[in-house]
């Protein structure tokens, strides 16, 4: 288990070195580069326990920080993280889970396709790894694995440099079979349903040209 930790550690690492090149602070647009800070709610699948396990079906926090980077009109990439807490419902034995992401994913504006005043809407997906780390009476079942996460996001723009949003996302996660069993008490290997609400703040624009006096 703690081989598959190490493994996957450097495979996360390897991400954020590939996917850095995209995020150069440049002067732009107010659309280019974007700072992303979110929070809401989560929902793991029911089949990503062992037997008798069982996690409630909102959970909260769901946490996500991101960076997007515009490299054209409509299409463009982002870096993002995310957070989130689970534990256990009714009968289950007891159990909390921390559960974070860091995924890798491209983002498509459908704003000029779905035409709707002061409303953005984006899509993104993308490669990712989940780390999975149980609390209490479980916290030696670590585990990481590979995802794969999808969503849509409507931004409702406040300012030009600052948009509200609402994410919903999906996390696909390809997880191993616990082996033995007991490797997946109180942990988790499922997929992750997020809700979350946050705001969109610009990095890049016409605040960081040269001024002419």
């Amino acid at each position: 288990m703690t081989s598959n930790f190490n493994t996957n550690k450097n495979i996360l690492l390897i991400l954020l070195l590939s996917f850095s090149c995209f995020f150069g602070f440049s002067q732009g647009d107010t659309s280019t580069i974007k700072a992303q800070f979110a929070l809401g709610v989560n929902s793991p699948s029911s089949n990503g326990f062992v037997e008798d396990f069982e996690a409630n079906s909102i959970n909260f926090p769901s946490i996500n920080l991101g960076l997007q980077y515009m490299f054209k009109p409509r299409l463009g990439g982002k870096l993002d993280f995310g957070y989130n807490r689970f534990s256990e419902t009714g009968d289950s034995p007891e159990f909390k889970v921390n559960y974070t992401r860091l995924n890798a994913q491209l983002v498509y504006d459908l704003t000029n396709i779905i035409p709707i005043y002061r409303i953005g809407t984006f899509i993104h997906a993308g490669p990712g790894i989940s780390m999975i780390q149980p609390l209490g009476d479980y916290s030696e079942n670590n585990m990481s694995f590979l995802n794969a996460m999808a969503g849509i996001e409507f931004h409702y723009g406040v300012s030009d440099n600052l948009s509200v949003y609402l994410d919903t996302s999906y996390i696909l996660g390809f997880g191993k079979d616990f082996s033995p069993v007991t490797d997946g008490f109180g942990s988790f290997n499922g997929n992750l349903l997020t809700i979350n609400i946050g705001a969109s703040i610009s990095l890049s624009g016409c605040y960081y040209c040269e001024r002419n006096d």
